[in-house]
């Protein structure tokens, strides 16, 4: 069984591959104050609940835009599960041309998701990443990844707005029954839900015209949901993009060894 696990800054994402089944996911909070045999009996518990018997582990693939905890989860897929896993960085093969100014700079979660909706879907695609940052990623015709575009997440700019303004709480986010809010919450709610159902819906019809392809759009993220009901732009949502991107990858670099006694030997 593969583990694929997704280090984010706000949710750690888990996903227990058995060939290209998906078993199971689980999603954790981010804290780089927590220590890898914390995570580790948190997510043999899990396991273990989910009826996944945690020793047929035999493989991991990991990306991680929190590097400390990347350090942490290495130490954790060897002490529970005995395995060194593939982290994605340079030098991993991921079948993607870049053409970033520098290739280095995109995040290993961005080239997951264009690994995986480039296998799902035909290109060209945007995929639209809604988590603690809303992030839309470019692939042409030819299947290139070209780049794309980050903004603050929708919790993100909540959170500014609840820090900085004495007068404003938090609210659930749900879409209000009119895009006019009649009281502080619903214009809260507003805001929020519908103005960034706008802000994808305006930057993928920019995007599209920019490249002049009419590119399938895939939403994918924890916070897709909250508006995906209030936009037509997807033609597709996948929360599971960057676990199968994952799972992919770590199959083009199969020839290295799944499971290994020294943990000081290269990937």
């Amino acid at each position: 069984m593969l583990l694929t696990i997704d280090i984010g800054n706000t949710v750690v994402t888990i996903g227990v591959f058995e060939g290209e089944k998906l078993l199971s996911t689980f999603r954790l909070s981010t804290n780089s104050r927590r220590l890898s045999d914390e995570y580790g009996l948190q997510l043999v518990s899990l396991l273990n609940l989910k009826g996944i018997d945690h020793s047929r582990i035999d493989s991991a693939c990991i990306c991680s835009g929190v590097p400390p905890l990347t350090v942490v989860f290495t130490d954790l897929c060897r002490a529970f599960f005995d395995v060194t896993p593939l982290t994605v960085s340079a030098g991993v093969r991921t079948g993607l041309r870049i053409l970033y100014d520098n290739p280095r700079d995109v995040g290993a979660d961005r080239i997951a998701d264009a690994v995986a909706a480039i296998q799902l879907y035909s290109p060209p695609l945007v995929v639209v990443d809604l988590g603690t940052a809303t992030v839309f990623d470019v692939v042409n015709r030819e299947g290139e990844y070209l780049g794309g575009a980050i903004s603050p997440g929708i919790s993100l700019a909540a959170d500014a707005l609840f820090f900085n303004a004495s007068q404003l709480r938090r609210v659930e986010l749900v879409a209000p029954r009119s895009v006019v809010g009649r009281n502080t919450i619903n214009a809260l709610q507003s805001g929020l839900v519908y103005g960034y159902a706008s802000l994808v819906t305006g930057m993928v019809n920019l995007i599209k015209a920019e490249i002049g392809q009419d590119a399938r759009v895939i939403g994918t993220g924890g916070l897709v949901p909250v508006i995906a009901g209030e936009t037509d732009v997807f033609d597709d949502i996948n929360q599971e993009l960057t676990l199968i991107g994952l799972r992919l990858i770590y199959g083009m670099n199969q020839e290295k060894p799944a499971r290994t006694r020294n943990p000081a030997s290269p990937l």
